[in-house]
């Protein structure tokens, strides 16, 4: 990732946790992005009901552009969002939160190292829920935060006296799944870029979101901060929520599961899984609908993939 220092983390919460608590001092004011992991948003909830931050939640980089106008200390992005594969330039968001006086984290889960370095554009921080493509292999939990050793030293102690370190038998999973990341996300990268081009000819899906595809909003920025489009795509089908759930009851090859990154293909309804606890109305204005499907690529062979997804679909609109 780029960092000169880090720690490996229980979990990917435990991790934006981390960042949070010790990055961000009792009663300073926190920029986030509305459409963040649902479980860090409800985090970040919790500490503004208790009073122990201020947190303000915005859509899309000129969100944040307005909100930095006025002194922060901690800025907390995700690119792309999830789960609609939106773009934030960090190079320029890294400006905006430093004339802030903000430090900048980028939770980096939907690219891995692997595809995209936040480190390389400005970012104080890279966040990673080792849980997803750095295992790769569904075995276990882990996170990692990583960046300028200065700022990792100071974070330390917190590690130490929260109980949050990694345990010594998944840092060796962990670390055995770092052996193969890269051949795992090129192959899942290209699979995913197939089956999103599919999924865009066929007249029962009203919406793809995938940063790898040619007429993405934010095309270019894909091109200068990824090396790939990534592993993971999100749709929307016709007939809404019920025409989701019998897609996803109906597929065969995808493992029904909120988690991403396996050498699975998995698949998820983020309405009630992924961000079940934001409120609807936080859900629409961060563009999450009922017919929306959430699908992570494995290592199977596409094709199989796409006739799995084919029959589903069929079977959605019967």
């Amino acid at each position: 990732d780029g960092g000169t220092a880090g720690f490996a983390l229980s979990s990917g919460m435990a991790a934006i946790q981390l960042a949070v608590e010790t990055l961000a001092p009792y009663g300073s004011r926190v920029v986030a992005l509305e459409d963040l992991y649902g479980g860090t948003y409800r985090y970040l909830q919790v500490l503004t009901e208790a009073g122990a931050l201020e947190v303000d939640f915005v859509i899309g980089e000129e969100g944040l552009r307005e909100a930095l106008q006025r002194p922060a200390s901690l800025v907390l992005i995700e690119t792309p969002t999830n789960p609609m594969m939106a773009e934030i330039d960090i190079a320029r968001v890294a400006r905006w939160a430093h004339g802030a006086g903000a430090l900048l984290a980028v939770d980096n889960c939907f690219c891995s190292p692997a595809v995209q370095q936040p480190l390389n554009f400005g970012a104080d921080l890279s966040i990673q829920s080792a849980t997803k493509f750095i295992d790769g292999h569904g075995r276990v939990l882990g996170g990692i935060v990583c960046g300028r050793e200065d700022l990792i030293k100071q974070i330390g102690l917190y590690v130490n006296s929260a109980g949050l370190s990694l345990s010594p038998f998944n840092a060796w999973l962990l670390l055995s799944g770092t052996e193969t990341i890269f051949v795992r996300t090129q192959q899942q990268a290209a699979s995913a870029q197939k089956i999103a081009e599919w999924l865009k000819k066929q007249p029962v899906i009203q919406a793809v979101h995938y940063a790898g595809l040619p007429d993405h909003p934010q095309a270019e920025l894909v091109r200068k901060q990824q090396s790939a489009g990534g592993m993971v795509i999100a749709f929307e089908v016709a007939g809404g929520v019920q025409a989701a759930w019998k897609v996803i009851d109906a597929v065969q090859i995808f493992s029904k599961t909120a988690n991403f990154g396996d050498v699975r293909s998995t698949i998820t309804h983020p309405w009630t899984t992924t961000h079940g606890r934001m409120s609807p109305e936080d859900k629409t204005a961060a563009g999450i609908r009922e017919g929306l499907i959430r699908i992570a690529i494995g290592l199977e062979y596409s094709d199989d993939l796409i006739n799995d997804l084919a029959q589903a679909l069929a079977v959605s609109q019967a």
